[in-house]
């Protein structure tokens, strides 16, 4: 995992893209989430150093490669047996690969940030463990919000 400072640019950056969004069709947290994902995705390309593209398919492009970042809130810092997730409905997404994130958030105000790895999205659901909405993930009781593909952090690619 990667630790990345975030920037008062960056919050600046992602509340600007939030509020433009407004809720997303098929959003598991009813458009709570956008902020978040905004702000994942400045902390991703702090690391990648591409373009920010904000598609249906994908967030930042870099030499051709087409990334998409998964963020997920939490409060403290993660644990490598944590999972990350994919929506079964984004399986058809038209990335590269996947990039996950999590970034601190305790009553409301953000913390830490982590870049935790990637994953090749050719690979990514052959090697991913699904979940069905309303099961209990057997690693950490979490419930399950919506279908989902979950891959602990340990097992994600690592930058660096």
């Amino acid at each position: 995992m990667i630790e990345v400072k975030i920037t008062e640019q960056m919050k600046k950056r992602a509340w600007r893209k939030a509020r433009e969004m407004g809720k997303l069709n098929n959003s598991i947290t009813k458009g709570e989430g956008n902020i978040a994902g905004f702000l994942g995705e400045e902390i991703a390309n702090h690391l990648i150093s591409g373009e920010v593209t904000n598609t249906y398919d994908y967030d930042i492009v870099k030499d051709g490669r087409k990334y998409d970042v998964k963020t997920k809130r939490c409060t403290g810092e993660p644990k490598d047996y944590y999972e990350c997730s994919v929506a079964a409905y984004n399986t058809r997404q038209k990335c590269d690969e996947y990039i996950f994130v999590r970034i601190e958030n305790i009553k409301g105000k953000w913390g830490r940030a982590w870049v935790l790895g990637y994953y090749p999205k050719e690979n990514y659901f052959k090697d991913a463990k699904f979940l069905k909405k309303g099961q209990r993930d057997g690693d950490n009781g979490f419930l399950v919000k919506a279908d989902c593909y979950n891959m602990a952090i340990k097992d994600l690619k690592k930058y660096g």
